[in-house]
């Protein structure tokens, strides 16, 4: 079968074994089966050079083709940067990166005139957030008023500069990591702006295979970027981005998921460990990432096993637990487990 949209396929093909993170299958539609191989065809070439780390890969993916953002949770040296390159290799993408330092100004962020000697006038020199997909690393040694500049882009695809509005590329994709064992030298992210997050994703340290794995890697003495420029291959382009987040956005919700998904969200509300509840922006992240993973399934409905998989992520970093709870050495994640299980799952 042929799409347009995609990448050619078969159903035969589409009907070969999933990637190890690719989403459960259930009964597909033709029309979505496309979205199914790309995103198999996606994991296959990050693969190729990222080891492990499934939440991450399926967690970015599912965050670029709903239009959201994420914030990584990591300690350094486990190749974030290396994970986003690849992952701009094989979609075809423009790859910038910004070190946040206490020193970082809005403008080193968003760009800012300069006088042209030669014309007699100022023109606008554009900044690194002028890229595709944007590695924001340790965003949190950086103070409020550059969170700002990078919030209005991450909101409104737009940086404004003098009064003028200048339209960043799309897709656009901000990848922000943050350090959580340090804390001196840092700045919280305020409430408002970890909303702003389409997920909040952790990146723990590999296995000891995956580890073996990496260490065997990089003995063949062979450079990483000679690796990533022959071996990792672009299955798709920017515009076809675009045109999939077009039909994952059409994926059909039922009443009785949007209920669940209220259900889940209002709950966090009263939730006893919570100080904190999640806010409606979490339920509209829920549904639409619902979305994409029933497209990465192959299906043009979502269930609420969809909602299940990602519900944690998109709403770990949107509650807080109470005093009492964090003493009692409770977690967000487990909190989070228990009242999605309480919930009662709508039948098909």
């Amino acid at each position: 079968m042929n799409d347009p949209l995609l990448p050619s396929s078969d159903s035969e093909t589409v009907a070969a074994s999933p990637a190890p993170t690719s989403p459960s299958a259930r009964q597909t539609s033709e029309k979505f089966l496309p979205i199914r191989k790309l995103y198999e065809q996606i994991a296959g070439e990050i693969a190729k050079l990222y080891v492990g780390q499934d939440e991450l890969v399926l967690g970015t993916l599912t965050a670029l083709f709903s239009g959201g953002h994420v914030l990584i949770e990591s300690v350094p040296g486990l190749g974030k940067t290396l994970f986003v390159r690849t992952l701009g290799r094989t979609l075809g993408c423009e790859f910038g990166r910004i070190q946040f330092t206490a020193d970082l100004m809005p403008s080193d962020i968003t760009g800012a005139p300069v006088y042209d000697m030669q014309k007699s006038e100022f023109r606008f020199r554009p900044g690194p957030v002028f890229t595709q997909f944007l590695l924001a690393d340790e965003i949190n040694r950086s103070p409020a008023k550059t969170h700002a500049a990078l919030l209005e882009i991450m909101q409104e695809y737009r940086v404004t500069v003098d009064g003028t509005s200048h339209q960043v590329p799309r897709p656009f994709l901000v990848m922000a990591t943050q350090n959580p064992l340090e804390s001196e030298g840092t700045y919280n992210l305020p409430e408002a702006q970890l909303d702003r997050f389409m997920f909040k994703l952790r990146v723990d340290y590999p296995s000891a295979e995956q580890e073996s794995e990496i260490l065997k890697m990089h003995s063949q003495q062979v450079d990483l970027n000679e690796r990533l420029r022959k071996e990792v291959q672009a299955v798709t382009n920017p515009e076809q981005v675009l045109q999939v987040m077009q039909m994952c956005a059409s994926v059909r919700v039922e009443d009785s998921l949007v209920d669940y998904i209220n259900k889940i969200v209002r709950a966090t509300r009263t939730w006893p460990a919570f100080h904190i509840g999640a806010s409606p922006r979490a339920g509209l992240a829920l549904m639409q990432s619902a979305r994409t993973l029933a497209a990465f399934g192959g299906r043009d409905y979502a269930v609420p096993d969809d909602v299940v998989e990602i519900a944690i992520p998109a709403m770990r970093h949107r509650v807080q637990l109470t005093a009492e709870s964090e003493i009692e050495g409770r977690t967000a994640d487990e909190e989070l487990s228990t009242l999605i299980r309480g919930i009662e799952v709508p039948r098909d």
